[in-house]
């Protein structure tokens, strides 16, 4: 591979380098995540100085190796930890190597040929013998229609999963003439994920309605606009940012804490799910904005009871067979315009302080301290400021993306730990031998030593992703799973068949944090592989570092000082399906444990 490269690098015209970044742009050893066009980077330099360019996305899943780790002259993925010499670009401990791509400097830029990558990438030809779409299996679809008449929007993963132990992998049904294709195993769904934003992009109705409620951010975003986005969401959420955001955490974790005190003296019942929401609102306004916004301090909760309109008016209208909300104006889109307009307002006060903030202090713009700020002296795909459109939009996206998730993950946490006294068991021995009688994980590190309570925070999104399907568009023909996918079929991954497989886990219907924990209480297959919580390729949550600490956090804080106590019956707890997936019904009383904390 190496001696390839050399020669390609030799024989290549000039007109094949292009401009990936300045000279004084690379720092250090990276990695640096980079593009050329449409193709993916990482550079980095070798112990002995020597900058070296390779294929940007792991061969595993595609995750982008530039938001990876160097140590050692091992460059090390995020995503599965996958380990790889910077000389050669070879595996350690595998017999995979990434493809290198001439690279130098000249005038103070750095120019890469990826000639190779890409010729590489459109080798890729349709199978003659794909099936095609109308050959699959499916439920029956009337004309017009389709199986619009059988869906309901609360239930829809549930439906899409029955649909997939009937008919298999994949099958296909219509949302009105919509022609979908629905695929439920991990290798099957692994190019979807993999080749994005070139060959894959999310389905083509979402940017508009994303659009038109005002959350038009890197969610959304697509081709050449997604990388700027990306990389400055990446920045917020890198570990390193996260060690010094973690006072915060532990301070807003110490106020729900005492909130929760109040109630378990009080013997109040707590909508669990409403009351984490206030946490991780807490968190996501002071890591974007550097807003102290105390809705934990608070009785009402003004701001989320707006972001609660949303995720329900996303589903609404994504899956509507017909746009009547751009005709007709029915009352609950009324409701949700007034909540995008105070939101809008809002966070436009927020945007002009941190402008005027940065215009007193402009050496405060080559470090900035949230999220806005990064925004505010960012440049877009083109050099220029980022609108203030994509602004509002990357703030609403932080925002939602960081309240739901991660407290729609940690109450299905609770609720299958209310069951589990076994699991609550090993999880308060972690914290007494990690905490003793610290009622809060007082630093990062003493809160990433919580193993068992991020084995249980796997195992429940496991078991109940809070994203339990994602949909795909093809930007051109394809073949997936040997069946051909024409330009535009809507494909939808169902991310909890794999992980609830007997094939991939043993056990699979059972709760058993233990298998995320070295292995441990293993007597069956473990393709952890087959577990993609985040997503998975180069557009693989930014968030998940963040979400994993909270989890950890929380239920640190929460089993440390209460025990937890059911308020009905654990079936009448349900899965809803309002873009995330959220626990209806998870009452549960506190009451303080006899420790010193």
């Amino acid at each position: 591979m190496a001696q390839s490269a050399l020669l390609r690098y030799r024989l290549a015209p000039v007109s094949s380098f292009k401009v990936v970044a300045r000279s004084q742009d690379l720092l250090g050893q990276g990695p640096h995540a980079l593009a050329a066009g449409d193709t993916d980077l990482v550079v980095l330099r070798t112990p002995g100085g020597q900058l070296r360019a390779f294929e940007g996305r792991c061969p595993h899943r595609g995750a982008l190796l530039g938001e990876g780790e160097l140590h050692d002259g091992v460059l090390v993925c995020r995503n599965h930890r996958w380990r790889f010499d910077v000389e050669s670009g070879r595996r350690d401990g595998g017999p995979e190597c990434l493809a290198a791509c001439p690279i130098r400097e000249e005038g103070g830029n750095v120019l890469v040929d990826v000639t190779a990558l890409t010729e590489a990438r459109d080798a890729a030809i349709l199978g003659e013998n794909a099936r095609r779409v109308e050959e699959l299996p499916g439920p029956p679809q009337l004309p017009l229609i389709g199986s619009s008449h059988v869906l309901d929007p609360d239930r829809l993963h549930l439906q899409l999963e029955a649909w997939a132990h009937e008919y298999g992998t994949p099958y296909t049904f219509s949302i009105g003439p919509q022609k979908t294709v629905v695929f439920s195993d991990m290798n099957e769904m692994a190019p979807m994920f993999r080749e994005r934003p070139e060959r894959f992009q999310r389905g083509s109705n979402l940017a508009p309605v994303f659009r038109e409620l005002g959350v038009e951010g890197v969610f959304s975003a697509e081709g050449a606009a997604w990388r700027p986005q990306r990389r400055l969401s990446m920045e917020a959420l890198s570990h390193r940012h996260l060690r010094g955001f973690y006072p915060t955490l532990a301070t807003v974790a110490g106020r729900l804490r005492a909130r929760w005190l109040r109630a378990a003296e009080r013997g109040e019942s707590l909508d669990f799910a409403e009351e984490l929401k206030r946490f991780t609102v807490d968190v996501t306004t002071q890591l974007v904005f550097g807003y102290d916004i105390d809705t934990i301090g608070k009785e009402d909760d003004v701001i989320q009871e707006k972001l609660g309109l949303l995720f329900p008016a996303f589903n609404r209208r994504l899956f509507a067979v017909i746009p009547t909300w751009r005709v007709v104006r029915m009352p609950s889109d009324r409701a949700v315009d007034r909540a995008v307009a105070e939101l809008r307002e809002w966070i436009g006060g927020l945007v002009r302080t941190s402008r005027e903030r940065l215009e007193a202090d402009p050496a405060r713009a080559a470090s900035p301290a949230n999220f806005l700020e990064a925004m505010l002296v960012a440049r877009d795909e083109r050099g220029e400021p980022f609108s203030d459109d994509a602004i509002f939009g990357n703030a609403m996206t932080m925002l939602l993306a960081g309240e739901d998730t991660t407290a729609y993950t940690l109450a299905w946490a609770v609720h299958h730990l209310l069951d589990a006294p076994a699991e609550v068991k090993a999880l308060r021995e972690e914290l007494r031998s990690v905490l003793g009688t610290q009622p809060v994980p007082p630093d990062i590190e003493v809160a990433n030593r919580l193993q068992y309570a991020g084995a249980i925070a796997n195992e429940a999104m496991r078991i109940r992703p809070v994203a339990p399907m994602l949909f795909f568009e093809p930007t051109q023909d394809a073949v997936v799973a040997g069946v051909a996918l024409k330009k535009g079929t809507l494909a939808v991954a169902l991310i909890r068949a794999p992980a609830m497989s007997e094939k991939n886990f043993a056990a699979p219907q059972e709760f058993r944090p233990a298998r995320w924990v070295d292995g441990a209480g293993l007597d069956g297959p473990h393709e952890a592989g087959a577990h993609q919580p985040f997503g998975s390729g180069p557009r693989i949550c930014p968030g998940r570092t963040l979400a994993l600490l909270e989890m950890k956090l929380l239920l640190g804080t929460l089993f440390q000082t209460f025990d937890v106590a059911r308020v009905g019956d654990k079936r009448d707890v349900t899965e809803v399906f309002s873009f995330t997936m959220m626990p209806r019904g998870l009452n549960v009383k506190l009451r303080r444990r006899g420790l010193a904390v």
